[in-house]
């Protein structure tokens, strides 16, 4: 068993599990961490836990010590002189004419290195641009192409709902989503009514999938010829929620509708 920590280092990136070395470090606690970009500041979210061997990445990097004021304060320089580094960034791109947008830009925490997150509709070729990035900036410099759902991440923003982005906010990684949710779940299939900023579908059809899967599965299928109590005929609807089957009597063509339980399948 090894004892490990999770840490995070945006509002809602994905947890990073670090050896405490015996620090009592406890969530909310602001760290400094070892990590394979070099050192970085982060925020505790969860307590020191033992997890068995498949649950890690081995070898665990190291917590390095528990940050104090003066690490907040050099975080902030950091920020600062990103903001700054992110003007000179796109002026450069402007220069080279390269067919990419600027999203954010951020320093380690030991100023090694200064990386810029990007979007592009292909490969770009920035290899002119790094090297006079490398020599403004005389540091290590990354371009590292990020996709549409990651820009909305973030950026942020306000979704269709009027909440705060789910991506921004709280989900630390994405998952699958796809237009067979949305039929599922009866929705409209207007992709302006079930897309996110990001212009992808909205991250909240993956929420109640396992609910709607699950009624479904105990529903007759569309299509399915069925007795009713008031006649024989084929599914033509399900309401899902209210476990509720709609049918076209064959007699008459007329729609009846009841639940579930009164809808047996014709032998």
């Amino acid at each position: 068993m090894y004892a490990v920590t999770g840490v995070r280092f945006r509002q809602a990136g994905k947890i990073y599990y670090f050896d405490p070395c015996g620090l009592p470090v406890r969530p909310g606690d602001h760290v400094i961490v070892e990590t394979v970009r070099g050192i970085e500041y982060g925020k505790v979210v969860s307590g020191i836990r033992y997890v068995t061997e498949e649950e890690v990445v081995l070898p665990l990097k190291k917590v390095i010590r528990i940050a104090g004021p003066e690490d907040a304060e050099q975080v902030e320089r950091n920020r600062k002189a990103a903001r700054k580094a992110m003007d000179i960034c796109r002026e450069k791109i402007r220069e080279h004419g390269l067919e990419m947008k600027l999203v954010d830009a951020e320093y380690t925490f030991d100023r090694n290195k200064v990386i810029f997150y990007f979007t592009a509709d292909g490969r770009v070729d920035f290899r002119e641009l790094v090297r006079d990035l490398a020599a403004v900036f005389r540091t290590r410099i990354e371009l590292r192409q990020i996709g549409v759902r990651d820009e909305a991440k973030m950026l942020g923003g306000i979704g269709p709902c009027g909440r705060i982005l789910c991506c921004s906010s709280f989900l630390g990684d994405f998952e699958p989503v796809s237009i067979k949710m949305a039929k599922d779940q009866n929705l409209s299939l207007n992709p302006v009514k079930i897309s996110g900023l990001c212009g992808r579908l909205m991250c909240c059809l993956k929420y109640e999938n396992e609910l709607y899967e699950e009624a479904k599965r105990r529903m007759p299928d569309v299509g399915t010829r069925v007795r009713t109590p008031e006649g024989e005929g084929k599914v033509v609807l399900l309401n899902l929620l209210e476990r509720r089957v709609q049918v076209q009597l064959s007699d008459s063509g007329r729609t009846v509708e009841h639940p579930v339980e009164e809808i047996h399948a014709k032998s």
